[in-house]
């Protein structure tokens, strides 16, 4: 009996980057609670899935700046990115009404202790948060960086766009402790080392990710390499050859392969 493939829900995700003190760029990353059905125990970017209230405030461009030109699906896709980012790590890339300059350390904090939890926790809205505290979001911050599809046969499939971003300064972030049980700013390099030595659980898209951001020498470095490239889709295929497994990704989507062993089978 044939099952119905899974559809991808549309998600977002930041890479939120900033100068770490030892030279090297650094990453937020959190771990995903071990209860939680997708990526559990993961050291992951803060994200997930664009919804109903992402799409609402499409309708209201006086609380973003920065979507000139974007169509409607793309639009979802960059406010779901501030919005999951808000939630799950307090770091909110906005800015005052009609300024343009981002909202600093001292305001974010404000809104975030006024509203982060009811949003979490779904007794407040997003749209609701931006009216209240007269803040519009700073889409033109985000820097398209990947778009990754989950691949076909998967009971739960996304269709997911990285974004990078600067951190904006002294917005340090907090996981929420719920879904998210841990947070750290780490390089690239310790979050892959913390990977093959088992320290962290990286899921696949992300250690590929890592590895790509890697190669910046810094936070402006990976911004202007990534601004008005190309995005080439990846939408791993799955192979079993001799006992194992293999993943294929396009050869032009800009990692460091296109044919990479993922364990047995």
């Amino acid at each position: 009996m044939s099952t119905e493939a899974a559809v991808p829900r549309p998600a977002s995700t930041i890479l939120l980057l900033r100068d770490g003190a030892g030279g090297e760029i650094e990453v937020f990353m959190m771990v995903r609670h071990y209860e939680i059905d997708f990526n559990s125990g993961a050291l992951v970017f803060p994200g997930g899935s664009v919804d109903k209230g992402d799409q609402e405030i499409i309708s209201r461009p006086e609380l973003y700046s920065g979507g000139e030109g974007l169509d409607a699906a793309t639009l979802s896709f960059r406010i779901a990115a501030i919005r999951e980012t808000f939630e799950e790590s307090g770091i909110l890339l906005a800015r005052p009404r009609g300024s343009a300059t981002l909202i600093d350390a001292k305001r974010a904090g404000e809104v975030e202790a006024a509203s982060r939890t009811a949003l979490c926790e779904a007794k407040t809205t997003f749209l609701k948060v931006l009216t209240d505290n007269g803040v519009s979001l700073a889409l033109d911050e985000l820097v398209p960086y990947a778009h990754w599809i989950t691949p076909e046969g998967m009971p739960k499939r996304f269709d997911t766009w990285f974004f990078l971003a600067a951190a904006p300064p002294e917005q340090a972030g907090a996981h929420d402790g719920k879904e998210s049980t841990d947070s750290i700013w780490v390089s690239p390099r310790e979050a892959l080392a913390g990977g093959e030595s088992g320290r962290f659980k990286l899921p696949f898209p992300t250690t590929r990710n890592l590895i790509k951001l890697g190669k910046q020498s810094g936070v402006q470095a990976a911004i202007d390499d990534s601004r008005g490239k190309p995005i080439v889709t990846v939408m791993p295929v799955m192979t079993r050859l001799n006992g194992g497994r293999q993943l294929r990704i396009p050869a032009d989507a800009g990692y460091d392969g296109e044919v990479f062993e993922v364990g047995t089978v």
